[in-house]
C-alpha cells in the first residue's frame, strides 16, 4: 500500500492498553520518519480503541475530527470509587451495591442523557492556571474545577452483572467517561468507577477499520 505522509494521511489506530496516545504517535512518527504528525482526541492509558492520527497537511484537519461525536463501550463498577474514577488509583469501598436494583440502573442512564454541565476529573489533562490537573492531583493539591457543557447523546446499559455494569455511550467532544462513572455512582448513592473503556467510533470512523500499531508499521515497511 502506498502512502504519501507529507501530502497528508488519516491513519486509524487501535490504541493498545497502557499506551498513552503520545506513545502511539511517537511509534508511528519513528516508523514513517516524519515529524509532522498528531492525534485527534486523547485516550487515557487504561483505555483502548480508536485513535485518529493525521500526518503532513492533514494535521490541519485535527480539530475537525476532535469536534466530532465519540462512541465508547466499557464497564462501571458500583459500590466503590477511586480518586481518578478509574483503576489508575486505589479502589475505596463507598457503598452497598446489593441495595441497587436493575430498574434504578436503567433509570439513571436515561436521566443522565442529554445536554448538561460536567466537572472534569481531577486526574485529567485540563489546565488550571497553566498547570495540568493531574500534576496537581499527584501532589495532593485540590483546586476548584469549573464545569463544562457536554452532551450525552446516548447512554445504553448493555449488560448488568453486579457490581459491574456494562454500557455504550455516544457523547460530544470534551466528555469524560470517568466523570460519567462518578456521576452515575453518585446518582445511585453508592459510588462507581470506570474499570474498562474502549472508544469504538469518532464521527463516521470505526475502530473495526483501524490497524494495530504493529500491523500499520508492517504496512509501512513493506
Amino acid at each position: 500500500m502506498a502512502f504519501d505522509f507529507e501530502a497528508g494521511e488519516v491513519i486509524l489506530i487501535d490504541k493498545p492498553l497502557e499506551w498513552t496516545s503520545f506513545d502511539v504517535v511517537k511509534k508511528i512518527r519513528n516508523a514513517i520518519r516524519l515529524k509532522k504528525i498528531g492525534h485527534a482526541g486523547t485516550l487515557d492509558p487504561l483505555a483502548t480503541g480508536l485513535l485518529i492520527l493525521c500526518t503532513g497537511k492533514k494535521t490541519k484537519s485535527i480539530e475537525t475530527y476532535q469536534a466530532q461525536e465519540k462512541e465508547y463501550t466499557g464497564t462501571f463498577v458500583i459500590g466503590a470509587t477511586t480518586p481518578s474514577f478509574d483503576l489508575e488509583t486505589e479502589v475505596v469501598i463507598t457503598g452497598d451495591w446489593t441495595s441497587v436494583g436493575e430498574a434504578a440502573i436503567y433509570a439513571t442512564a436515561i436521566a443522565m442523557t442529554g445536554k448538561q454541565e460536567q466537572i472534569p476529573p481531577m486526574y485529567s489533562a485540563v489546565r488550571v492556571d497553566g498547570v495540568r490537573l493531574y500534576k496537581l492531583a499527584r501532589k495532593g493539591e485540590e483546586v476548584e474545577i469549573k464545569a463544562r457543557p457536554i452532551e450525552i447523546i446516548k447512554f445504553e446499559i448493555t449488560q448488568i452483572k453486579l457490581p459491574a455494569v456494562e454500557f455504550r455511550i455516544k457523547c460530544s467532544k470534551g466528555t469524560y467517561i470517568r466523570s460519567i462513572a462518578r456521576d452515575f455512582g453518585d446518582a445511585l448513592n453508592v459510588g462507581a468507577y470506570l474499570s474498562s473503556l474502549r472508544r469504538t467510533k469518532i464521527g463516521d470512523f470505526d475502530v473495526k477499520d483501524a490497524y494495530s500499531v504493529n500491523d500499520f508499521i508492517g504496512l509501512v515497511k513493506n
